[in-house]
């Protein structure tokens, strides 16, 4: 008897945020660090793209290190590298989906159903944006969201507004718990790609 085959992923976006500037890494673009012998980056969007239609790259420096993965690469559009809104919004700039999930380039171990769980949620409670929670932890930039926030998003960070959360909080939010802390581990210093 034939095993059926698996459900099609939902119409979501992957993009993997890989453009910040690694100030806690000494100025190392981090989604090139080694993570079990590829980069943590290349990994993270692996990871990704089972959950997801199509996954992409943020990335603002070594294009052609970055381009070498074999996925589409979205520098960012707003000027003075406004830190993760501006991976935001080139993500939902650049959707070819409603909606777009993003994940950071330092976190790979989150959940196979990561997306799964978002995008029910966000349905559900007809939600603007969905955001990962972990033991009463917030994990604001596993985010999912509606690709038509992209105007609202620019003009928030034409604002000088540059905090994740603070935006998300400004949209329908719905916070979606996750049973385990551990999965949304970031490498935040060097030490913890030896993991």
């Amino acid at each position: 008897m034939l095993s059926p085959s698996p459900a099609s992923p939902p119409p979501v976006f992957g993009v993997v945020l890989a453009g910040g500037l690694g100030r806690r890494m000494g100025g190392a673009d981090k989604g090139l660090l080694p993570w079990r012998g590829r980069p943590l980056a290349q990994g993270i969007a692996a990871r990704l793209a089972p959950q997801v239609a199509a996954v992409a790259i943020n990335a603002n420096r070594n294009a052609e290190t970055y381009a070498a993965f074999g996925y589409p690469l979205l520098p960012d559009l707003l000027p003075d590298y406004p830190g993760p809104l501006g991976g935001f919004h080139a993500a939902l700039s650049a959707s070819p989906q409603p909606l777009v999930m993003l994940v950071p380039c330092d976190s790979p171990d989150f959940p196979a159903d990561l997306v799964a769980r978002l995008h029910h949620a966000l349905l559900e409670a007809d939600a603007e944006v969905a955001v990962a929670r972990a033991g009463e932890r917030r994990h604001s930039v596993f985010c999912l969201c509606r690709r038509e926030l992209a105007a609202d998003l620019a003009a928030w960070v034409a604002e000088g507004r540059h905090k994740v959360g603070e935006w998300q909080d400004s949209r329908r939010l719905v916070l979606v718990d996750f049973p385990h802390p551990e999965d949304f581990r970031n490498c935040n210093i060097r030490e913890d790609l030896l993991g």
